[in-house]
């Protein structure tokens, strides 16, 4: 059984989509068990409009939440009774708890995991890994999307064996294309961080490293990972995120603008809407914590029920395929 916290209270739609996602999980994959940590009155109030196995679903009360304006330390530390801060106590004391799963503040979250979750011995920095999907309908990873701002190479190095890792164990992807993040493709080309990294990668034999790689090409589905410093990461993911949705909107503008171009958006209705969901992150999880001793993954603040219950399945497929312990072979020397 893979048992997996998750934080009911995080999230701009807590706790209905955290519930929600809690019982697809229940209801789809038949050895996990999860735990909700929250207010028990409201969540069980909630849970009674559900069907689902009570023997795999319970609730941890917890009377307060962390809100995402607070400082990140200061509210791990003294909000004891929030719903992040048991979760994470949950997950760090008990032996058999495999995962966590957070929508909430993300500050709160890597201090909570950097403060008591620790990480796999011989790593030197977690870093958050997020999937996006590409033209050719797979799918590509990028770490480090926020949780280091400055990196050496030899961190760098870690980002890729890891990533490489996690779209092997969660996703299936056989030998995964790993690339540089930088401002050409050319290998001379970058600062003295991306030049000494990619002479790094080039001579590293666990991953398959196929060069660098310029941000318009993100989504052409040339790479399985992007590897990068969390602040280019984050800024990639960003922009292409906030690219995406308004040419979605000046799509739905351009079709709507006149009796003819409704006729033909109505001839490709299906194929429009297929087009949306496949690029709409809710359909694609979170964020996972590479590099933390124990499974985390951290959702998108506005994540929908769907984005949750992807969230813990990305966590679930994680310890069903010993990402952890993989990465702990690799980088524990």
């Amino acid at each position: 059984m893979i048992n997996i916290v998750v934080d009911a209270m995080g999230g701009d739609r807590s706790p209905d989509a955290n519930i929600e996602g809690a019982v697809l999980a229940v209801n789809k994959i038949s050895d996990a068990k999860i735990i909700l940590v929250g207010d028990e009155t409201w969540i069980k109030e909630k849970l009674s409009a559900y069907k689902y196995d009570g023997a795999r679903l319970s609730v941890l009360h917890a009377a307060e939440v962390i809100d995402c304006n607070e400082k990140p330390t200061d509210a791990i530390r003294n909000k004891k009774e929030s719903s992040m801060y048991k979760a994470i106590e949950l997950l760090k004391s008990g032996e058999d708890m495999n995962a966590l799963v957070c929508t909430g503040s993300t500050g709160a979250l890597l201090a909570g995991a950097v403060l008591k979750i620790g990480r796999i011995r011989g790593v030197k920095r977690p870093a958050f890994c997020p999937v996006m999907p590409t033209m050719n309908r797979k799918i590509v990873g990028v770490c480090d999307s926020g949780a280091n701002v400055d990196c050496d190479s030899l961190q760098l190095k870690q980002f890729a064996v890891m990533g490489s890792l996690y779209m092997k164990k969660a996703y299936g992807v056989e030998n995964p294309r790993v690339a540089l993040l930088n401002v050409g493709t050319e290998e001379e080309k970058g600062d003295m961080l991306r030049k000494e990294t990619y002479k790094i990668l080039k001579e590293t034999p666990s991953i398959n490293f196929v060069g660098n790689m310029e941000s318009r090409d993100l989504l052409k589905g040339n790479y399985d990972l992007v590897v990068c410093d969390g602040f280019a990461g984050n800024v990639l993911i960003k922009s292409t995120e906030g690219a995406c949705l308004e040419m979605l909107k000046l799509l739905k503008t351009t079709m709507t603008a006149s009796f003819k171009n409704k006729m033909g958006a109505l001839l490709l209705k299906k194929d429009i809407t297929e087009l949306k969901d496949f690029m709409d992150y809710n359909n694609y999880g979170g964020a996972v914590l590479l590099g933390a001793s124990k499974t985390i993954v951290k959702g998108h603040g506005s994540s929908k029920g769907i984005t949750v219950f992807h969230c813990i399945e990305q966590a679930y497929n994680m310890e069903k395929n010993g990402l952890r312990a993989a990465i702990a072979e690799e980088l524990s020397v």
